[in-house]
């Protein structure tokens, strides 16, 4: 990508090294599902979060501390600041030509663990966007893990993580993430998985139609780029993440869709760079 000339943005948060207390948690509900379904998305145990949320009000406090930052950590947060900056000023046109504002979420830069309005998470969790702060959250560790577990490496594969946490931003705006959580509360685990597959692969395309307009208008993308994106989709399919984790595939437990599917989603947003192509919930076919 050629991001080095871009602007940064004034929307990062760096609790890096910041001591981080439990206090009291989501205590169960909406954050501790949102938590666990990242989880699920990196193959991460979900019983990691729920023993590290606070279950039932004010315990004894913990704290993470940072140790020496590695090596690249400071040009990767140059990175992130960068990609958030493109994102907002992309997002911002398209909402205007909705004829509505755009809210620019803030992104914490955090280290081991971290406190939001979705609860307490250990940074096993990956990035995650919280709806109840609008803040991105994400420790750089995890794009070594993206790179070295996951074999998705390359900057393109990095911002595409950001990109489709803005898109969760963007649905919370748009009022989709509350109809989708609403509907989920009414019925069945299976039924809730469905729907939050098509949540998840609507962010995939979001992400892609930020790419579409970002190239449009400023050239951010090299070649390969592209290949590095639709590369890292596929590597955090649900079928490739329970392949690689239980050596078998459940699709009625999907939360994020298959690799194909990411990667189609993906990819449609690329290609038209118009978020309404990015319906998901009324696609007869994923």
């Amino acid at each position: 990508m050629r991001w080095q000339l871009g602007r940064r943005s004034d929307n990062i948060e760096d609790r890096r090294g910041m001591p981080v207390g439990r206090g009291a948690a989501v205590g169960g509900g909406i954050g501790t599902l949102l938590l666990v379904l990242v989880a699920m998305y990196f193959g991460v145990d979900p019983s990691v979060i729920l023993q590290g949320t606070d279950q039932g009000g004010p315990g004894p406090s913990s704290s993470v501390q940072q140790q020496q930052r590695p090596a690249g950590d400071e040009q990767l947060r140059d990175f992130v600041s960068v990609v958030l900056a493109d994102t907002e000023d992309t997002w911002r046109e398209l909402f205007r030509q909705m004829g509505r504002r755009y809210e620019e979420p803030k992104l914490v830069l955090f280290s081991g663990a971290a406190q939001s309005a979705c609860g307490f998470a250990e940074a096993a969790v990956g990035p995650f966007y919280c709806p109840g702060d609008h803040k991105v959250y994400i420790d750089l560790s995890f794009y070594r893990d993206l790179r070295d577990k996951l074999g998705a490496p390359g900057d393109f594969a990095q911002a595409y993580v950001i990109a489709h946490e803005v898109g969760h931003h963007v649905q919370n705006l748009l009022g989709i993430a509350e109809r989708i959580h609403e509907a989920q509360s009414r019925r069945g685990k299976t039924e809730g998985n469905a729907l939050q597959v098509r949540m998840e692969l609507q962010a995939d395309c979001l992400a892609g139609v930020w790419a579409n307009n970002a190239q449009r208008a400023r050239q951010v993308l090299e070649s390969g780029d592209i290949e590095e994106g639709l590369n890292a989709a596929s590597a955090i399919g649900d079928d490739r993440l329970q392949r690689q984790a239980q050596g078998r595939v459940v699709p009625e437990s999907f939360t994020h869709g298959s690799s194909a599917q990411r990667v189609r989603w993906f990819k449609r947003g690329i290609d038209s760079g118009d978020p309404g192509q990015c319906d998901t919930f009324k696609a007869s076919q994923l």
